[in-house]
């Protein structure tokens, strides 16, 4: 094989799309949702943790108005390269943090800088994956990406967790135990990024933008204010934006106490699992179900369109809270509090499949990209703002009356799904 074909193959998109797109997942579920079992562990209220870890979700909603940086300054090669080094930094800082007597507002500190360099590193990962694909591979990797974030997911929320639940057991120190975690852990991410300087292309196309052009994409009359634009003179925009802040409300307060929950002693409502134990449901068995969900979600609406669809869809997002109500009531054992979580976990995979067809869906001409990164900003804010709330609230009114307000703030959502625009289902 000449040193040339070797080059070629070793650039193929299999070399760099699975591992960049595994470490686009991987801050966002520890900043997320492993930082709450992080302070859960380390005896930080409920209150205080759903209100705090919110606030990591905003760089998610805000991310699209510094786009335009990303185009102007710089490579979009670059701009990963730069922001992975960042984030291997802060994962060790988080390490060092949690072992200190102010672990939690300097942890916290160093997960909101972990937040921003993320979104950022999405950014630029999404669109050098435009840039260095044909738009043939990009068709062809979609699918790829999409399960290797997945996998990152189930790392982060699993894998990471199960291991720091048996740090805990064998060092008999928690706050030990995570810091070696996330030692692991920025260990790992380190590779990536030496992985990354070797492995991502030179796309010729990936160059940054005139700074003129940027600067009127980013003011009110280029193309960054006709994608806002066009994107809130929609048909039914109001009905939109309820719906993209509705159609999750529920799931976005339960998403922030699914952990505590689990790992909160009998006496105080919860089930009393160990760290590991969290780990395998909620982050192994739960994240696999979430993923099959996913998988079949797509296959269905593929299959039988949105039209027939959406309705049940829906439903399969907030029925199974039902499992949560029911467990509050009972508090089962793993043996049948692990299938409950994946069942829930399941219909989660199959209901957000369908909100996020609707949102590409409502993305369309010349904009689309903005308009699709206008919508997913929307979403983390509907995450974001019931997701601080719900710590509070659970703790006034318990676990059992807290799963029957997540069960009946489903309802809003579906009640909005009737006045849909039409174009939702054109390609039905």
């Amino acid at each position: 094989m000449s040193i040339r074909t070797a080059a070629q193959r070793f650039r193929s998109p299999w070399a760099f799309v699975p591992s960049l797109f595994f470490a686009e997942g991987v801050p966002y579920i520890l900043a997320n949702t492993v930082s709450v079992i992080v302070y859960k562990r380390l005896d930080v209220d409920n209150a205080t943790i759903a209100l705090v870890t919110s606030w990591l979700y905003l760089p998610w909603v805000v991310k699209m108005l510094w786009g335009p940086l990303v185009d102007a300054r710089g490579t979009r090669r670059q701009w990963i390269l730069a922001t992975q080094a960042i984030l291997a930094v802060c994962l060790l800082g988080v390490a060092v943090a949690l072992r200190l007597p102010a672990f939690l507002p300097l942890s916290l500190a160093v997960f909101a800088l972990v937040a921003l360099v993320s979104a950022t590193h999405d950014v630029a990962a999404d669109g050098f994956y435009l840039h260095a694909l044909s738009a043939q591979q990009q068709a062809a990797f979609v699918g790829v990406r999409t399960m290797f974030y997945r996998a990152a997911m189930i790392f982060g929320s699993g894998l990471l967790v199960t291991l720091a639940g048996r740090f805990e057991t064998r060092l008999s120190d928690i706050a030990t135990a995570w810091s070696l975690a996330f030692l692991l852990c920025g260990g790992l991410y380190t590779l990536f990024w030496l992985w990354h300087l070797v492995a991502l292309p030179r796309p010729e196309s990936d160059q940054p933008r005139p700074r003129e052009a940027t600067a009127t994409s980013a003011g009110g009359g280029g193309r960054w204010g006709q994608a806002f634009g066009t994107w809130f003179t929609q048909p039914r925009v109001p009905v939109v934006i309820a719906f993209i802040l509705l159609y999750r409300l529920g799931e976005a307060l339960l998403l922030k106490l699914a952990a505590p929950f689990l790992l909160d002693e009998h006496a105080d409502g919860g089930l009393g699992f160990t760290t590991e134990q969290v780990g395998l449901s909620y982050g192994t068995v739960g994240l696999g179900c979430l993923v099959l969900g996913g998988i079949l979600g797509g296959w269905l609406i593929a299959r039988f369109g949105l039209r027939r669809l959406l309705w049940p869809l829906a439903l399969a997002l907030n029925v199974p809270h039902l499992a949560y109500l029911y467990m509050a009531y009972t508090q089962p054992g793993p043996a049948l509090a692990f299938p409950l979580v994946a069942i829930e976990q399941l219909g989660y995979g199959l209901g957000t499949t369908a909100f996020m067809v609707v949102l590409m869906r409502l993305s369309k001409g010349e904009h689309r990209t903005s308009h699709y990164a206008i919508a997913t900003g929307f979403m983390a804010m509907g995450m974001m703002l019931p997701g601080m709330a719900s710590g509070w609230l659970q703790e006034m009114v318990g676990y059992r009356h807290f799963f029957l307000l997540v069960l009946a703030l489903g309802v809003p959502g579906l009640l909005v799904l009737p006045w849909l625009p039409r174009s939702v289902y054109a390609e039905d």
